[in-house]
């Protein structure tokens, strides 16, 4: 008993009454993100919404996660954004909720993009509150009625004055219930949706039975009811304005008449008629009952003759254009990764073996102290061609995967030159480059290789994109472009072996703002080049001698034979590993220049001068100080720099690694030393420095012993320090004048890299070089074709993307997500041209070329159809564009019942019974009024009804107010 008797040992189980239930969360927390959005916050507006805020103005929106229990709703706030609210506390009890004041402006009637809600209650705020991702509709009556019952309790607990609306049913239906409350008032939103439209409200005077039955005012004479109507017909028959653009022919191109026309444009427009539809919406915007007559036996809504009319274009979805699918086929080959042997096949296993060792036989010749046979036929250009005879004997034509006659006209457009006979090649080549330089200096366009990390206009390398990418989309894909490039590298071998300049290259180092394959070109061009000026130096001293010959007779002869080394030809002697001369000194003046090095320098005879230098004379002599002539430094390809970068990188901080460097990186100023001391005689080491570098060389006036100003001047302090490389390389160099000194640039060694790499680049990795070249080649297609169509959203989105080229292709790995979308927006860019081509051609702009007024206002008139949602046609059916719209229905509706047509706008007496327009695709009918609801005396509040006619819709949306004060 004592244990009973404890006070702690008894457990009184407690049951709390107050607790909330999950329907009070609910509306708790609907309140309180009401307050969290301050829309609890009562303002007044001093204004109606003006004309035209609806389209023009700027919408937003903000949502929220709420639950019901265990289930998910989205609640989300949309407004339009002004800045025109005052709060006005005093006047708040006499002003209608801004929502009631909506439903009677009529400003912002069937605005043509706005959430639905809009359009059908011209609401400019409310709150929806929507079922979740996944979650099941409401459907059963209870719910609907509990979400309801909430929504009501949330705004009376929290005084907000903006509608909210909960989604019930289907999504797909767009059913919404919703309420507003007021100081007094309050607004039902309600909406009836059926699949087809019953008979007796199929018009106006049926729907107007509906509002005011639904009114159930008890005033008589009722206030007259404000209709708003507006029909839509659409056109889809384009019979008799065909779609202008017709698809290239690619058979016509293998009738032998290839060129720059074809191959140098990239194809463009669309394969289809780019607009499905025109919607026409003809507006009655202010009407009254009793004005119009429109019910079951009779209607006076002639489309003709309603006041106002608007124009809406709908596009065909995925459009098919040739542009786009030709980069999106380029771009989808840059990522495949096979070789061009994988591609092609190896071939016969024995013509192989028999080709590799004809080459490799070339190869091991062509490196050999002497040779024992002519040069021209130890070639590797002439071993490949060998091997390219047998291949050919042993395939057939129909194996080849490029047809051959393709093949030869589409080398014959990026080697033009080919045709040209041999004997003016040389020059003609030359020209055409020179040329083609001074025309992309005055191209406006020009720095958009740049840009683009390209190459220029009408290059070889730009041509060859073209051409790639067309075999690539029409002419045998992947193995094509295999094969096509295959003969474009034995090419270019032919023209280095033979000393052919490649056609479509500028002169000069490659440049580094372009792509790397066309650095490759000129590298290879460069090559040629320098072989050219060695080989002519050569013909040129051997002229000089065989007429030196003929002059002394047997002495010169015997001379001569002195002064080339026994079984040495001239190509294996320049090109040794020892030696290599710019062009061939005999051999006599070698060994005096040799034997004479340590002698009195002044003694020696001066060689290799240009002119004299700003008429400076030696520090040392009287003589005046001239210009060698200098080696031109090596050119190089940018992945070449990477690579010196590299190896310098590589050789550390230590003394011995920097002095290898700076001596690695001094073999220019070696050479230009070199050259300096076998043009000055006598010169010393400031001679040098005050040509090559004059900030180097300090002067300075100073007073001599007689008191006379005189100049002096010494080396910089950086000259002076200690191991100083310009001070080792001055007494490391030679009196050698360039002409016979080791060459910088090894041309041979240099062109084999460059072919090598050519030849050892997959079709994949081909792409990829080339897709900055194929990008250009497709903005400037947009560009020509922009200004032809002049569509100003067009031309700024290609300014856009221009820009932002730039950033994806100077990267050394590109994005591909990236790429793709910048491509996508190339062909969307492309399908905006082609549509404004095609509506052009439907509105007879280019007809109208006599009247240029006429074809200003109808070219504007298309350019606003593709930028604008929804166009209004000035003057409607009256107007020269209405008449062209009204034509274009007349001519559809004759089609489609196969009657005659007439161009004539006035029907024929037997065509009379064929009405002008097809029957309304879709009716919307606004009816307003103010009345007092619910009874006689209650304060007049705003009422309105919209409703949907369509073929396979019918919708009342139906808002009406009561006062909740005097009912």
């Amino acid at each position: 008993m004592a244990a009973d008797n404890d006070p702690e040992s008894e457990v009184f189980e407690i049951t709390d009454f107050t607790t909330a239930s999950e329907w009070e969360r609910f509306v708790s927390r609907v309140e309180q993100v009401l307050n969290e959005w301050k829309l609890t916050e009562n303002y007044v507006e001093k204004t109606s919404p003006e004309k035209g805020a609806y389209i023009n103005g700027n919408w937003g929106e903000q949502s929220l996660d709420i639950h019901f229990a265990d289930f998910k709703f989205y609640i989300t706030h949309h407004f339009l954004k002004e800045d025109c609210k005052t709060e006005n506390g005093k006047s708040e009890e006499d002003m209608l909720p801004l929502a009631m004041q909506d439903l009677l402006c009529m400003h912002n009637d069937f605005p043509p993009r706005a959430h639905c809600l809009v359009r059908w209650y011209g609401l400019r705020e409310f709150v929806v509150i929507s079922p979740g991702a996944n979650c099941e509709a409401i459907i059963s009556e209870s719910k609907c009625n509990l979400l309801l019952s909430s929504v009501s309790m949330s705004l009376s607990n929290s005084g907000c004055q903006v509608p909210m609306f909960v989604q019930i049913q289907q999504k797909w239906r767009r059913i919404y219930a919703g309420e507003c409350q007021g100081p007094g008032v309050r607004t039902d939103f309600e909406i009836v949706h059926l699949r087809k439209v019953p008979s007796q409200y199929n018009h106006l005077s049926g729907l107007l039975d509906i509002f005011k039955s639904k009114i159930g005012c008890n005033l008589l004479p009722l206030p007259p009811v404000d209709i708003a109507i507006r029909y839509t017909y659409i056109l889809q028959d384009w019979q008799q304005s065909s779609w202008p653009q017709q698809p290239p022919d690619f058979d016509t191109l293998l009738g032998g008449e290839v060129g720059g026309v074809e191959f140098g444009n990239l194809p463009f427009g669309a394969c289809e008629e780019p607009i499905s539809e025109l919607h026409l919406a003809t507006t009655w915007p202010h009407l009254t009952e009793g004005i119009v007559v429109d019910n079951d036996v009779y209607s006076d809504l002639d489309p003709l003759q309603a006041p106002h009319w608007s124009v809406r274009v709908r596009t065909a979805d995925n459009l098919q254009c040739l542009l786009g699918d030709f980069i999106t086929e380029f771009f989808k080959l840059c990522c495949r990764k096979e070789s061009a042997e994988e591609i092609l096949g190896r071939g016969n296993a024995e013509e192989g073996g028999q080709e590799n060792s004809d080459i490799s036989s070339a190869l091991s010749k062509l490196t050999e102290p002497a040779a024992q046979v002519p040069l021209s036929k130890l070639s590797v250009s002439s071993m490949v061609h060998n091997a390219r005879r047998r291949i050919r004997r042993h395939r057939h034509v129909d194996e080849s995967p490029l047809h051959i006659d393709m093949l030869n006209s589409i080398l014959l457009y990026l080697f033009p030159d080919a045709a040209v006979e041999k004997s003016s090649d040389k020059e003609k080549t030359t020209q055409a480059n020179s040329c083609r330089t001074s025309e992309q200096e005055k191209s406006p366009d020009d720095n958009l290789f740049l840009q683009l990390k390209s190459a220029p206009c009408d290059s070889l390398t730009y041509r060859l994109a073209l051409c790639l990418c067309m075999v690539n989309y029409s002419y045998g894909g992947l193995a094509a472009v295999a094969h096509l490039w295959q003969e474009f590298v034995l090419e270019l071998r032919y023209r280095w072996e033979n000393n052919y300049l490649i056609y479509g290259l500028t002169g000069g180092p490659p440049d580094l703002r372009c792509c790397l394959l066309h650095q490759k070109f000129q590298m290879l061009n460069c090559c040629i080049e320098r072989k050219r000026a060695r080989d002519e130096a050569r013909k040129a001293q051997e002229g000089n001698r065989e007429r030196e010959r003929k002059v002394s007779g047997g002495r010169a002869s015997a001379s001569t034979t002195r002064e080339t080394p026994q079984g040495k030809s001239w190509d294996s002697w320049s090109d040794s590993e020892d030696e290599f001369f710019e062009c061939l000194s005999d051999q006599g003046e070698m060994e005096s220049s040799h034997s004479e090095t340590g002698k009195d320098s002044s003694k020696l005879k001066a060689d290799g001068r240009l002119h004299p230098y700003n008429n400076m004379t030696l520090l040392h002599s009287a003589e005046l100080l001239y210009v060698p002539v200098t080696q031109e430094p090596a050119p190089m390809t940018e992945d070449q720099l990477e690579e010196q970068s590299e190896v310098l990188a590589k050789l550390g901080t230590s003394a011995e690694g920097t002095h290898l460097r700076a001596r690695m990186q001094s073999a220019c100023l070696l050479s230009d030393m070199e050259s300096f001391k076998a043009a000055n005689p006598g010169c010393v080491l400031e001679d040098f420095v005050r040509w090559y570098s004059p900030r180097d060389y300090v002067e300075e006036e100073v007073v001599d012993g007689n008191g006379s100003t005189v100049i002096r001047g010494e080396l910089s302090a950086r000259m002076k320090i200690p191991g100083n490389m310009w001070v080792e390389a001055w007494h490391t160099a030679r009196v050698t004048p360039a002409r016979r000194q080791k060459r910088l640039f090894d041309d041979t060694k240099e062109a084999e890299k460059v072919l090598h790499y050519l030849a050892m680049l997959k079709p994949g990795d081909l792409a990829r070089h080339l897709l900055p070249c194929l990008l250009h080649a497709a903005i400037m297609k947009l560009k020509q074709e922009e200004s032809v169509e002049n569509i100003p959203s067009v031309e700024k989105s290609i300014q856009q993307a221009a820009s932002q080229a730039n950033k994806l292709l100077h990267s050394t790995n590109y994005d591909y997500k990236k790429l793709e979308d910048f491509i996508n927006q190339l062909v969307t860019m492309e399908t905006v041209i082609a549509e404004a081509r095609s509506l052009k051609a439907k509105f007879a702009v280019n007809e109208e070329e006599d009247n240029g007024q006429a074809a200003d206002e109808l070219e504007k008139f298309v350019i606003s159809l593709l930028e604008e949602p929804e166009v209004v046609v000035l003057g409607a059916g009256q107007a020269r564009i209405g008449r062209i719209i009204h034509r274009l229905f007349i001519n559809a509706q004759r089609a489609a019942l196969l009657a005659p047509v007439d161009d004539d706008l006035e029907p024929a007496a037997e065509s009379r019974k064929i009405p002008d327009f097809p029957p309304p695709a879709g009716r919307e009918i606004l009816l307003r009024t103010c009345v007092p609801r619910p009874a006689p005396y209650s304060k007049a509040l705003p009422q309105r009804l919209f409703c949907v006619l369509m073929k396979d819709e019918f919708r009342l949306a139906g808002a009406f107010s009561a006062d909740t004060s005097f009912f």
